[in-house]
């Protein structure tokens, strides 16, 4: 084995999935920070440390890690009691209080997370301090005041203006994007406030300077890790190792060990690139996934498609629950906080756009991607992400020559996941991608 080099392609590595094996490093070095990360937040409250908590969609994390927050996401927290086989005890804990059954499962989660004391099989959640949240996602207001109800903190909403004319975004120099970008600018001004209030340190725009720097290190990087999904066979899994790379995008942003995970990240995919390397699956059929994924089954879901050679190239989770990042936004470090007005209105709108105008994000990448087929996964108790997908797979189906799958469970609640009825449309999607791949070697084009 030997150290890194500028050229990966002339290490001797071991082999691939071992440790020190540049293939399957990401996913190794991710879980690594994850688990980190929850150490963090088991030990914050020993050190002193203060907690904000807040969301993937507007995290604001450069500026609150410049203030020492330690950052707590409650989507995160909800999901890993998911895969971990554990959600269900929460959410009933939640629904013994009065919760409805159609109430969002990660807010079930996590109010019984928190009727636990911040106990969960990752480490123990600190209480928060301060919340920060945005409306991207319309659960995010009623969420927070439930904190507020429960440890009477402040909660600081800042309302990003979403995109107009469906979708279209307008630029620097139109009158609508100024005065957005104006009202954003004063919002974060008072949030500073606040958090000097609820910290007792003063603002240092040189530490905000520095976590813009590092989170642009990662916004350069994350564009390039989505992009390299062109390659075929697809470098990495867009809904399993995407997941991954997810938790490493939100939990460590702004920091540098997040900036090198990237750069270290980018470095392994380019080598699969260049050396046809893909996933552990036989790709026989690429795949873009539309929602949030099945986490209470979440192996067993992936293994529904991987089995039959479905690689997912793409996912448009990739894409809100990252904040919008994937836009590639960078911010001007010489003018930090306009820049970083302009990076929410800009992330947080491509955030929502990824969720409400997916059809037309969805029509773009199918060439460039090579799609074959695309997943939709409604979800019971997320009407923000599962409103209008059935609207939206008509819409792509206009577009584009592309087969497509509307499944339906949740996120959260293994209750009302079906794994038996989830297998029954998925073999029967397989079989029609397979008849319009045979039809389209014959020539005679699409079912």
């Amino acid at each position: 084995m030997t150290t890194d080099t500028k050229n990966p392609a002339d290490r001797t590595t071991p082999a691939d999935g071992e440790p020190g094996s540049i293939v399957g490093r990401g996913n190794h070095e991710g879980n690594r920070l994850f688990r980190s990360w929850f150490d963090e937040l088991t030990n914050a409250p020993g050190q002193g440390a203060k907690s904000a908590y807040v969301f993937v969609m507007g995290s604001l994390a450069e500026l609150l890690t410049a203030f020492g927050f330690k950052l707590v996401f409650p989507e995160i927290n909800g999901l890993q009691t998911a895969v971990r086989h554990t959600s269900e005890s929460y959410i009933a804990q939640a629904e013994d209080l009065g919760y409805a059954s159609d109430v969002c499962g990660y807010v079930k989660a996590d109010v019984g997370l928190q009727l636990r004391g911040g106990s969960t099989p990752m480490g123990q959640i600190p209480r928060p301090d301060i919340a920060v949240y945005t409306g991207a996602c319309n659960t995010y207001i009623k969420w927070a005041e439930i904190w507020e109800r429960m440890y009477h903190i402040p909660i600081f909403t800042l309302d990003v203006p979403g995109t107009r004319a469906a979708g279209r975004l307008t630029g620097r120099g139109h009158v609508d994007y100024e005065n957005d970008l104006r009202y954003v600018a004063g919002q974060i001004g008072e949030l500073i406030s606040l958090c000097e209030d609820v910290t007792g340190r003063r603002f240092d725009i040189d530490e905000l300077r520095e976590t813009m720097s590092h989170a642009n290190t990662m916004t350069r990087n994350w564009k390039r890790v989505l992009e390299l999904n062109m390659s075929r066979p697809a470098v990495y899994n867009a809904v399993t190792d995407g997941t991954v790379y997810l938790g490493v995008v939100n939990g460590f942003r702004g920091r540098p060990e997040g900036a090198r995970y990237f750069e270290r990240l980018v470095e392994e995919l380019e080598y699969k690139a260049a050396n046809g390397i893909g996933t552990n699956f036989d790709e026989q059929h690429r795949l873009a996934f539309v929602g949030v994924p099945c986490y209470p089954i979440f192996r067993r879901f992936s293994e529904m498609f991987t089995d039959r050679g479905g690689v997912f190239a793409g996912s448009s989770y990739t894409w809100f629950a990252s904040g919008g990042w994937n836009s590639g936004f960078e911010y001007d470090l010489e003018h930090p906080l306009a820049s970083l007005a302009e990076g929410v209105l800009v992330s947080v709108r491509d955030s929502m756009d990824a969720m409400f105008h997916t059809d037309r994000l969805l029509a773009d990448m199918i060439g460039p991607f090579g799609i074959d087929g695309i997943v939709y996964h409604a979800i019971k108790s997320c009407r923000t992400v599962s409103t209008g997908l059935a609207d939206s797979r008509r819409a792509v189906m206009e577009l584009a020559d592309v087969a497509t799958l509307l499944l339906d469970s949740d996120h959260m609640d293994p209750r009302v996941v079906s794994e038996a009825q989830l297998k029954n449309r998925v073999d029967a999607f397989f079989e029609g991608l397979q008849t319009r791949k045979l039809l389209a070697a014959s020539g005679k084009g699409r079912p």
